[in-house]
């Protein structure tokens, strides 16, 4: 097949900077070479959405229905419209990546409130959501509507399915519903070793944003509703929210991919084997710190800032926090173990130098 485009980067050239660097998995390019002869109708109408419902139902139970997004934070806002009224607000914690990393979209976009705690390690608690959940008849005061988690945390750390029911409990009885920001859900899964279901339906999560992206996908998300007396406008949500793919059947038949057989737990599983490789030598390395427990496929360090500087001409990745010397190193589904070892002996050169 004829391109005029050519290679412009260096395919050796690995880092540790995100999991959205990683390139597309095969089977899922495979896939949407499969579904590009011919002619399919657009905006969902086509078979391989259709399909997907029923894969989805398959990890999410038997209420999921599925709509496909372009990205990330266009799922989190379509999620979180479903769930508030223009007055609502949202509970989360302060370092959730609809209020640190999303530009204020859920806010300009969403027309709605984040109100923000701090969270240990990440993970929300009951008692935590109880500083901001009040005022509900209070006029002046934005209404507290959800409660939002992320699983995987930001910070690397996982939530297990009985604090997850514990806070969706706590929220239902206070009249709020619950969505989970789950870009990556799949490390989750593979670290408690648990299908999807058990920490999203079964517990009683009511929207999840599922994450694919980092998982091996060219691009797309879902918005999984799961309560199904919510979300009646939802369609029209996404629409106005500029998250309508015309020509959604390549966005759908690479969850059918990922998901229709174990792909997604391949990947999920590798990015955090590899991550556990990197925690364990970035401890037996004099000097350097891990912050938070390695749960999932994310490490945090501390170390000189002037080491960090020195490994980044050669590895990406990016500081966390530049000032206390704090550093995010991420594994992906293509990681190797190669990639690993070298990092860590590059680490060890520029801290012994150091």
């Amino acid at each position: 097949m004829r391109t005029d485009a050519q290679r412009r980067h260096d395919p050796a050239v690995r880092g540790f900077a995100s999991d959205n660097h990683a390139g597309v998995h095969p089977e899922v390019l495979a896939a949407i070479a499969l579904a590009n002869e011919g002619h399919q109708p657009a905006y969902g109408a086509d078979v391989y959405t259709d399909h997907l419902q029923r894969i989805v139902r398959s990890h999410f139970g038997p209420y999921a229905r599925a709509h496909p997004v372009f990205n990330g934070t266009g799922a989190n806002v379509v999620a979180l419209q479903a769930l508030t009224d223009r007055w609502g607000a949202v509970i989360t914690a302060d370092s959730a990546h609809i209020h640190v990393d999303e530009c204020g979209a859920p806010e300009r976009v969403g027309g709605l409130k984040l109100l923000t705690v701090p969270a240990e390690h990440g993970r929300l608690t009951p008692e935590l959501i109880d500083r901001e959940a009040y005022g509900w008849e209070d006029e002046h005061r934005a209404m507290p509507q959800v409660v939002s988690i992320t699983q995987s945390t930001e910070l690397g750390t996982v939530y297990t399915p009985d604090e997850i029911a514990a806070i969706c409990e706590h929220a239902h009885q206070l009249g709020m519903h619950v969505h989970l920001d789950g870009a990556r859900l799949a490390n989750a899964a593979a670290s408690l070793n648990l299908p999807m279901r058990a920490f999203t339906d079964v517990p009683g999560v009511d929207v999840v944003s599922f994450g694919g992206t980092k998982n091996g996908l060219l691009m797309g998300e879902l918005v999984v509703l799961l309560n199904p007396d919510l979300g009646r406008r939802i369609e029209h949500i996404r629409k106005l929210s500029m998250q309508l793919t015309s020509k959604m059947r390549f966005v759908s038949v690479q969850f059918e991919a990922l998901l229709a057989g174990e792909l997604w737990l391949e990947g999920a599983r590798h990015a955090n084997a590899m991550a556990t490789r990197l925690a364990e030598g970035v401890r037996a390395t004099d000097g350097v710190e891990t912050l938070y427990p390695v749960q999932a496929n994310a490490v945090f360090a501390r170390l000189p800032v002037e080491v960090s500087q020195r490994l980044m001409k050669r590895y990406r990745f990016y500081f966390w926090d530049e000032r206390a010397g704090d550093v995010r190193w991420m594994c992906s589904w293509d990681t190797t173990g190669e990639d690993v070892d070298g990092f860590l002996e590059a680490l060890r050169g520029e801290m012994s130098r150091h």
